[in-house]
């Protein structure tokens, strides 16, 4: 009987081409159930979600991205939210979800972070309701040296306790070694350490087991020519070929007076003590 009212239905649009062209599709959808707004939140989930640039400082402009699995038959436009609380951050309105996995790319932000965590929800806007969508996981920006970041990348839990150089200070042109103390507070894996100042590799140790707990690392001798009035230096974790700055307890800058990481360590305790 259905398919009979179908065949009816479509039969008389066509006697009239102008109705038929603005609605045969959208009666044929109708009748076979795919309406758009067959779509639910409940049907709806979020696997994940990240920001770039990860990480990201403080006035940088970021973007969001969300992988959200549509588990129903159907497809549909809704609108998409990133809220910190009550407050949006960015939206996509009549974002298509199909059937499966589905990548949406929120517009750039000015959002800005301030105190020590931000837990981020996904939203959605269907027939004027906004719900939360179920999240495979809590998706919480950390405070780190480098930035705020999102990534759950086995770097979240490296601290660098201490970063030495021998011999300290150096003269320009000499030949310097960097000796790390890595505390790692997860589970062990490897990967390559590095220092940079700031896009540049000063040195490396590549492919090294990275254990529970704290490790002294000593890096190969180089020469490393100082440039700048001020050069500080960061730690990375190269893990599954994706470099990580590791939080750090304090800045490791040499001054020029000697070219001495020492000095710099003392005023920062100094200012620390006051």
């Amino acid at each position: 009987m259905k398919k009979q009212w179908m065949f009816f239905l479509v039969g008389c649009l066509l006697m009239f081409p102008a109705l038929a062209h603005a609605q045969l599709d959208r009666l044929v959808e109708g009748l076979l159930g795919g309406k758009e707004q067959s779509i639910r939140s409940e049907d709806l989930k979020v696997h994940q979600l990240e920001f770039t640039p990860d990480p990201v400082r403080e006035g940088q402009r970021l973007a969001f991205r969300a992988s959200i699995t549509n588990s129903s038959r159907y497809s549909g436009k809704v609108t998409i939210l990133i809220k910190d609380r009550d407050q949006i951050i960015s939206e996509v309105t009549n974002a298509v979800l199909r059937p499966g996995d589905n990548q949406v790319a929120f517009p750039e932000t000015s959002y800005r972070f301030s105190g020590s965590d931000h837990c981020f929800t996904v939203a959605a806007d269907i027939e004027r309701t906004r719900t939360p969508i179920d999240a495979a996981r809590q998706f919480c920006a950390k405070k780190t040296y480098s930035g705020w970041t999102l990534s759950d990348k086995a770097t979240g839990s490296l601290y660098v306790e201490d970063l030495e150089m021998e011999p300290d200070p150096a003269s320009p042109g000499q030949e310097i070694r960097f000796r790390v103390k890595l505390r790692n507070d997860g589970r062990p894996i490897r990967g390559t350490i590095q220092i940079q100042d700031r896009d540049q590799i000063v040195v490396k140790v590549d492919n090294t087991n990275i254990p529970h707990g704290l490790t002294e690392y000593q890096f190969p001798r180089t020469r490393y020519t100082f440039q700048r009035f001020d050069t500080c230096f960061t730690v990375l974790v190269d893990s599954e070929r994706t470099p990580y700055p590791v939080d750090a307890r304090n800045k490791y800058c040499a001054s020029p007076t000697g070219w001495t990481l020492r000095s710099g360590m003392r005023e920062q305790r100094g200012e620390r003590g006051r």
